[in-house]
């Protein structure tokens, strides 16, 4: 039984009010482009992951999708994903030049567990994006974060990232999630 279980419901009520006011801040942050403002909200350590999903039989559902260390659409530390943000603010991400247009959508959030001073919040997302005259995609999943407790709310530590495609049909995955 984890610890978010033996809250009374008040408080969690407020904690989900909390983790969810947090996510949807965030998601429009990426969705506003104020990008160093987002990369205030992520923890020194963050993991950003997202693995590559691929069809498979029934009896092998656990290998649909590749493990922590092998291949990965995203495998992002904070330096990394630093280092996304510079190119974008200084022209040199060909691929969100003009820039892309997004929209994310943030549902189903629920708090699997409290481990500390850290929550694991698990989503469903929808990211649409448009690009140029005629460019659009949609990425639809789910999300398992870790958020951290901090000074002024909330850090993100962990995000994994888990599509429903096993095709990517869109031009690019330039697009923070």
């Amino acid at each position: 039984m984890s610890a978010y279980q033996d809250l009374s419901l008040q408080e969690s009520m407020l904690l989900k009010f909390e983790a969810e006011e947090f996510l949807y801040y965030e998601a429009d942050l990426l969705d506003s482009r104020r990008f160093d403002e987002w990369l205030n909200l992520l923890a020194d350590d963050i993991h950003y992951w997202m693995p590559l999903r691929r069809t498979t039989q029934a009896k092998e559902v656990e290998k649909e999708f590749t493990v922590p260390g092998g291949m990965a659409l995203f495998d992002d530390d904070k330096t990394i994903l630093t280092m996304r943000i510079q190119r974008l603010a200084i022209g040199r991400a060909w691929a969100e030049d003009p820039p892309s247009r997004t929209r994310c959508l943030i549902s189903n959030v629920r708090i699997d567990s409290i481990d500390e001073d850290e929550l694991t919040v698990r989503s469903n997302f929808k990211l649409y994006r448009t690009r140029l005259n005629s460019e659009e995609d949609s990425w639809i999943g789910r999300r398992e974060d870790t958020l951290r407790r901090s000074e002024g709310g909330f850090l993100l530590c962990r995000r994994h990232l888990f599509l429903e495609q096993t095709v990517i049909l869109s031009q690019n995955l330039s697009s923070l999630f």
